[in-house]
């Protein structure tokens, strides 16, 4: 019972003071979070993995680490990333399969776009290719992540997806089984950087949560906020729905780190291996 308590309480502190609970987000496998231990220094280094800057906080009030996301074409062997005083440090990337995932979509268009479908496509991906670059100061609010939603996981991260027998881009995000209607909440503090109602994921909102760290939420029935506005963890983004490609409603959720699509299973204490 000691031990669930301190956990609670853990799991209730700011990124800052996060260092045992930090640690728990490490899942270095494809898909998943490095942690990086990066030294004491009085300054807060800088990083870089494959050329893009990462998440840098502070731990127990003393050692800076690095949160990166690992993309989920890696291959398991060593990785690097770059610090800003010149050190190279290395980590290690262990293996992860995922499953496959057979969906039957009665709108054959969402499989096989038209030639006019893919001119929308493409400027809707660059649109929100941009927000997730996007790499802005802060610590954000808090590391371990509340569940937008209460509600069973559907369809976990990284699943390889095929849409009436044709396979698709993996699953970049979870899926959970909640009614339409459902109120969305910030996961944690944020600025809302993009809204758009788009070809594959419908109604949509990015959410900025400081250095590189996003959420995407998708297939929403109505958007509860604008652009620009900053939402407290806990704020309302919009209400679960089935627009774009979608079978039912649900909700979406996207978590990314250095623009790489991550598990954000790790950020609510829900990962399995």
């Amino acid at each position: 019972m000691r031990l669930f308590a301190a956990l609670l309480l853990c799991l209730a502190l700011p990124a800052h003071a996060e260092g045992f609970i930090t640690r728990l987000l490490n899942k270095p496998v494809p898909g998943g979070v490095a942690v990086v231990q990066l030294g004491n220094g009085a300054q807060a280094p800088t990083a870089r993995y494959q050329g893009k800057p990462v998440l840098v906080v502070k731990e127990d009030g003393r050692d800076w680490i690095a949160i990166v996301g690992i993309p989920l074409g890696t291959k398991a062997g060593p990785q690097r990333i770059e610090v800003n005083d010149g050190r190279s440090l290395a980590f290690d990337v262990g293996p992860r399969s995922y499953r496959e995932q057979h969906i039957k979509l009665a709108n054959t268009r969402q499989v096989n776009p038209l030639p006019q479908d893919l001119k929308r496509i493409d400027r809707e991906l660059a649109e929100q290719t941009t927000a997730y670059r996007r790499f802005s100061p802060g610590t954000p609010s808090n590391l371990l992540f509340d569940k937008p939603v209460n509600g069973p996981l559907s369809s976990p991260f990284g699943l390889r997806r095929f849409f009436n027998g044709e396979e698709r881009n993996p699953h970049s995000g979870l899926d959970f089984a909640v009614g339409a209607g459902t109120p969305i909440k910030a996961p944690a503090a944020g600025k809302v950087i993009l809204i758009g109602d788009y070809f594959f994921n419908g109604k949509t909102v990015f959410v900025d949560h400081g250095q590189g760290l996003i959420s995407m939420f998708c297939h929403m029935s109505k958007v509860d906020v604008k652009l620009g506005q900053q939402l407290p963890r806990g704020g309302v983004v919009g209400r679960v729905g089935a627009t774009g490609r979608a079978t039912g409603p649900h909700m979406h959720w996207n978590v990314s780190l250095n623009d790489v699509r991550v598990d954000p299973a790790i950020f609510i204490g829900a990962y399995k291996h």
